[in-house]
């Protein structure tokens, strides 16, 4: 017989009132149907369209078996598909995000609905697929819809292994990945000699070294960009908290700094998904609503560099 009232545990009841509105927080496809999808851009190296905000996980994904943090987690998701959103992106090196993401795909059935997105993170490249195997099974997917080789660790043999392993139908995309701007000479040499269908790496309104070479060149050869740390982990978005948004900053529908932001990412041609993280459900409404027209121009883009800038 379960506790009176009086005796349920804070931490109970409010793994109780969270599971419940994660399970509930997804509605069936015909109720999506009535929202406004994200908008989307096709990436020509997969031929599919994907939706331009996606979902990150580093740390805030990371809870181990805590079960608030779980279904926290799982509401985050719940919201993310309900608004849409499809690309979501672990790593081996993330602690207990990927078997945080598994937890919450299983919840609420969303195996259709999301574009997976993992990584190889070993320097000892012959455990690539153990590893890979390893991260499926957290995930609990069929397969991983993109693989990427993760901050380039032993590279080539390790995409090596994602190229044999898509040659077999053992994963539909491969990728490599980098963050804090390093080893852009590189990821350029790489996007020209190898036939890669996506490339990750940080990019924002202050982080702009993309955009003198990989941003060009991946539209040139037709590669995915996903950009990590869009908000450089939080900090840049704290530091503009004491800031006004500019009154232009409606011409673009941006209700904050997080939608100024993602807007002025995603409306690069070149960018095919951005992946802000979040534990809360509200920052997920927030960031997949910046995935909305209008989109910056060049023009408008050039003004927001330098009105961050000058902050």
């Amino acid at each position: 017989m379960p506790p009176p009232p009086s005796r349920l545990s804070r931490r109970a009841l409010l793994s109780g009132l969270v599971s419940l509105a994660a399970a509930t927080a997804l509605p069936p496809l015909g109720a999506l149907a009535q929202r406004p999808p994200p908008l989307a851009r096709e990436v020509p190296a997969i031929g599919e369209r994907l939706p331009l905000v996606g979902l990150g996980s580093w740390i805030t994904f990371n809870v181990g078996d805590d079960p608030v943090l779980l279904e926290e987690c799982t509401a985050v998701m719940a919201q993310f598909f309900a608004m849409g959103g499809r690309m979501i992106d672990s790593s081996p090196m993330y602690g207990s995000s990927q078997a945080t993401i598994g937890h919450g795909l299983g919840k609420l059935d969303a195996l259709d609905r999301v574009y997976a997105a993992d990584k190889i993170w070993t320097s000892r490249p012959g455990h690539g697929p153990a590893q890979v195997e390893a991260s499926r099974r957290h995930w609990g997917v069929p397969r991983f819809d993109l693989l990427q080789v993760h901050n380039l660790v032993a590279w080539e043999a390790n995409l090596s292994t994602l190229l044999a392993m898509k040659a077999a139908g053992e994963v539909r995309h491969v990728g490599i990945t980098t963050s804090h701007g390093r080893r852009h000479d590189t990821i350029e040499r790489i996007m020209r000699d190898a036939p890669l269908d996506f490339v990750q790496l940080t990019y924002n309104v202050v982080d702009r070294e993309a955009e003198r070479r990989l941003l060009p060149l991946a539209r040139e050869k037709g590669i995915g960009v996903i950009v990590n740390r869009p908000f450089r982990q939080g900090r840049l978005t704290e530091r503009l908290a004491g800031e006004p948004l500019p009154e232009w900053a409606t011409e673009i529908g941006a209700g904050s700094w997080a939608q100024f932001i993602l807007k002025f990412i995603i409306s690069h041609p070149a960018v095919s998904c951005a992946i802000p993280a979040t534990t809360r459900v509200d920052h997920v409404r927030e960031n997949m609503a910046a995935a909305s027209t209008p989109l910056p121009d060049d023009a408008l883009r050039r003004r927001m560099a330098d009105h961050v800038r000058a902050l």
